[in-house]
């Protein structure tokens, strides 16, 4: 870095200020590649994107079983601390990372080069997670598919795929009510659908042995990659303005699903369990440890989608707004998503004559076993059916979205003279080798492999990026450093409660969730089935491997180095001589030193020279510069 720089005082280059129009000539000194790369074309794009990312799956079939399991009403008091404590603050510092640099998970690194390898880690976390969400969504589509009849397929018993243990769950009437079922020694035509018919499972006999690729899953999973590259196309171009709907709809389908379940029998049972406070709960670790989980994996902090959307924004754009909005509005939208579940739980458990807790499940139990039969006790059932699945298609395309376009960007952010002209081409590409590495969920035992994908490829691995991550930012580059940056890019500091969090309070909660996660670990199942030990040791190698990327990568950084260690790994450890903002006119400040023919004394000057006047933004470098300045001074008194 060193012989970079004095290479670069060497070189005589005249200053803009001693430069004439003529001597300049038409050359254009910047080099705008943040314009190559696409930003978002309307206000709310990135609003409506980050809402889609962080408002999924999880926020109808994972919180509000959560919540009932770890004492209901009680559970929102660690919900939102957690959210302050952790949620919050991680958010904002991942877009502010992402839009200072307009760089994506990779290339954001400059930032402290030793560090890099947690980008890879990103990259390989969100790759393996993106292979196994969309066949979740291709689940969806079939479920889709299924309910444009008359009759939904799940709804009776007497088909092919049904066992003689299948027994239709409608309650048998009496004089004095609903006659109680016994559910353990029966199975419902929804759950011998889901197991038998769709996954097929009876044709395989373990994950070593998934037994055939099932044609009708193949094809949804074709079509689910088809949508998905159709929609970012053209980047954030393109998904920008296909979140308008897909980021919005799904809360008018929940609006008519909550208001058609608080109007059924027994609706307020259901209410009343999913919310009644228990607040012994609270005395036990488990259920603060469960509610940080909730929020740490429902605000997708980690898996670079922040960050890239982030990166697409303008350098002013107001992201600390941004951060409540979207944080504040998924922890609504999971409360609101409890109510329209519980409340069709409660009429179901009324119809079945059995208490709330034995129809209650969470995951895909939830959206394809317990909710499509509760469909079938309504009127107009395949209509219903059809929009609770449509719902469920909406909300995961969004996730799918930001998973892709993290992929597509932090690689064509490494490699922008190859593949940014052609960013489409390489976009199908991935897919297409999504899709294949894919093919082996949809077979008869593909649930297994499912299973152990989302069991592994995003537990402890990322929440080890998250506090590298954390730690990076704060300790090595610096909080003072940080802070100034965003001074730069919004016109004001974070306060206190954000360092507090960044530099304690959110890296010692992931730290105890990593500990929790490790100490508390249980082996994969799927039902009666337990997964062998190879397949075991599958799974923690693929958590191990984002984890060890990070040393990797540290290795290559020092290595590329000059000197004794110690000097190596300083060295790659500072920002990058062309960290900062990726437009000229946006490098005020500090940073206004760093660029192309910038020789003058007063680089400052230069710049408001050739762009003209005095911004309240550039005001706001001047007193960053101030700052720096009385620190330098008072550092060598």
């Amino acid at each position: 870095m060193k012989k970079l720089q004095e290479a670069h005082l060497r070189k005589p280059i005249t200053p803009d200020l001693l430069m004439t129009p003529s001597d300049q000539g038409d050359v254009d000194l910047d080099v705008d590649f943040a314009a190559d790369r696409g930003n978002w074309t309307g206000k709310l794009d990135f609003l409506l994107s980050c809402i889609g990312y962080c408002v999924g799956l999880g926020n109808v079939w994972r919180f509000p079983y959560r919540a009932y399991t770890n004492g209901g009403g009680a559970f929102l008091v660690p919900y939102f601390l957690m959210l302050a404590i952790c949620g919050i603050p991680l958010f904002f510092l991942e877009l502010s990372l992402g839009q200072f640099s307009s760089l994506g998970p990779l290339a954001v690194w400059k930032i402290s080069p030793l560090f890099k390898g947690a980008g890879a880690a990103m990259l390989l976390i969100v790759g393996l997670v993106a292979i196994y969400y969309n066949m979740i969504i291709a689940y969806v589509l079939f479920y889709l598919f299924a309910s444009l009849t008359s009759n939904l397929p799940w709804e009776h018993c007497g088909n092919w795929w049904n066992t003689e243990l299948c027994l239709e769950h409608r309650g048998p009437k009496s004089g004095n009510g609903v006659l109680p079922l016994n559910l353990s020694s029966t199975v419902s035509p929804s759950e011998e659908y889901w197991s038998r018919y769709v996954l097929h499972i009876q044709g395989s006999q373990g994950i070593g042995r998934p037994g055939e690729i099932r044609w009708n899953l193949c094809l949804c999973l074709l079509l689910a990659w088809v949508i998905v590259f159709l929609c970012i196309l053209k980047g954030v171009k393109s998904s920008g303005k296909v979140v308008y709907f897909t980021a919005t709809f799904p809360y008018l389908i929940l609006l008519m699903l909550l208001v058609r379940g608080v109007t059924l029998p027994g609706a307020w049972k259901g209410i009343q369990f999913y919310l009644t406070p228990q607040f012994h709960h609270l005395l036990s670790s488990k259920v603060w440890i469960e509610a940080a989980l909730q929020i740490f994996y429902s605000l997708g902090v980690g898996f670079g989608g922040l960050l890239t959307f982030a990166s697409y924004n303008t350098f002013h754009q107001n992201i600390y707004r941004d951060t409540f909005i979207v944080t504040l509005g998924n922890a609504i939208t999971s409360i609101l998503a409890g109510f329209a579940i519980f409340s069709v739980l409660g009429y179901m458990s009324q119809e079945l004559g059995v208490p709330v807790d034995q129809v209650a499940k969470a995951g895909p139990g939830l959206a394809f076993v317990v909710y499509p039969q509760a469909m079938t006790m309504l009127p107009l059932s395949p209509f219903w059916s059809f929009l609770f699945f449509f719902m469920l298609l909406t909300l995961g395309l969004d996730s799918q979205f930001a998973f892709l376009e993290t992929i597509v960007t932090a690689v064509t952010d490494e490699f922008p003279y190859y593949l940014r002209p052609k960013k489409a081409v390489f976009s199908g590409l991935i897919c297409v080798a999504m899709y294949l590495m894919g093919l082996i969920l949809t077979t008869d035992g593909g649930m297994y492999w499912l299973v152990l994908l989302d069991d592994y490829s995003a537990s402890f691995g990322l929440m080890v990026v998250v506090i590298t991550t954390c730690l990076a930012v704060t300790r090595v580059y610096g909080i003072q450093r940080f802070c100034r940056d965003i001074h730069m890019m919004l016109g004001f500091k974070p306060g206190l409660y954000f360092r507090a969090c960044w530099l304690f309070l959110s890296p010692a909660t992931l730290l105890a969730l990593l500990v929790y996660s490790i100490v508390k670990y249980q082996p994969s199942e799927y039902g009666s089935y337990r997964f062998p030990a190879w397949a075991e040791l599958l799974g923690i190698l693929m958590g191990l491997l984002s984890c060890l990327m990070i040393p990797a990568g540290m290795l290559v950084a020092v290595l590329r180095e000059e000197g004794s260690l110690w000097e190596r790994l300083q060295q790659a450890s500072r920002p990058a001589m062309d960290w900062g903002p990726s437009l000229e006119e946006n490098r005020t400040g500090m940073y206004v030193a760093t660029l192309a023919g910038s020789q003058s004394p007063k680089p400052l000057m230069v710049h408001m020279r050739k762009y003209g006047g005095i911004t309240s933004f550039e005001n706001t470098a001047i007193e960053v510069d101030r700052e720096i300045a009385e620190e330098e001074e008072e550092s060598m008194m």
